[in-house]
């Protein structure tokens, strides 16, 4: 009797042993919210209430991979928030807001969008994540500021920071042309076409980080929203850029796709970017 006794307590001191283990082994998840991305003496009203994102990270995870999500909204609306799908994945999620047209002409969001990239290489570091592997990606308005900050080097350059340092870009259903807030800004309609350089079809190059483009099906989609996506994708391939990749989530439409499209960038992320 003391000996079936004593391989009882054995078996359930050594079940809990493991249950402890295995809870151990499941990284715990923190949020700092409500950070000012933007510092300065000169910062105006509308900066200190809109420039501010949250930090969504795995703790005691030391070289994490982080994603700098733009949120969509046409760049006139929307705010930040930290995708599902992106959570309790083993990276961080740097949600961010930023100013918003009419009340903020371009290219202030875009600066914005390269002020919150800027704030994640200088600041990753200090929750134990790696700044050779933040990806900058976003819906719709948020995969055109993805798309712009790591095209058009000049943003980040502001802060003394190589675009090229980005370890991939991630567009889901972004603009590939000038965006249509910027062309509504200027007095155009949405059907009517603009390449300049606020698009980020002007700027594409063999050299820029590895770029995933997503969209939904091109019969849903908004505008054209695939076919300029397409000839994003072909462009980047003629000009050398071996590493962009395009996807057509057949049978969604443009405000269906972010969620299709989630799996994929984790793929992404996790993919060596190099």
């Amino acid at each position: 009797m003391k000996t079936l006794l004593a391989a009882l307590a054995l078996f359930v001191a050594t079940a809990a042993l493991r249950t402890y283990a295995g809870d151990a082994a499941e990284p715990r998840y923190q949020m700092e919210e409500n950070i000012l991305y933007r510092d300065g003496s000169d910062l105006t009203a509308s900066m200190r209430e809109s420039c501010r994102l949250d930090v969504y990270y795995p703790v005691n995870t030391p070289g994490f991979a982080t994603v700098v999500w733009f949120h969509a909204g046409g760049l006139t609306q929307g705010k930040r928030y930290v995708p599902g799908e992106l959570r309790k994945k083993g990276i961080a999620v740097v949600a961010v807001d930023y100013r918003l047209s009419p009340a903020t002409k371009a290219p202030g969001y875009i600066e914005d969008a390269a002020a919150a990239v800027a704030w994640t290489f200088q600041n990753i570091g200090r929750y134990g994540g790696s700044d050779k592997k933040i990806f900058v990606a976003g819906a719709s308005a948020g995969g055109y500021l993805a798309c712009m900050v790591g095209l058009d080097r000049r943003w980040l350059a502001a802060y003394g920071i190589d675009a090229d340092r980005i370890a991939g870009l991630g567009s889901i259903s972004g603009q590939a042309i000038t965006h249509f807030a910027i062309r509504e800004e200027r007095g155009l309609k949405g059907t009517q076409p603009v390449i300049d350089d606020l698009a980020p079809l002007f700027h594409v190059r063999a050299d820029a980080p590895p770029l995933l483009i997503v969209t939904g099906d091109r019969e849903l989609e908004l505008l054209g929203r695939y076919e300029e996506n397409a000839y994003f994708w072909r462009m980047m391939k003629i000009a050398g850029h071996n590493k962009t990749e395009l996807r057509e989530l057949k049978g969604l439409n443009h405000a269906g796709v972010e969620a299709g499209a989630h799996p994929l960038l984790l793929k992404f992320v996790g993919t060596p970017s190099r």
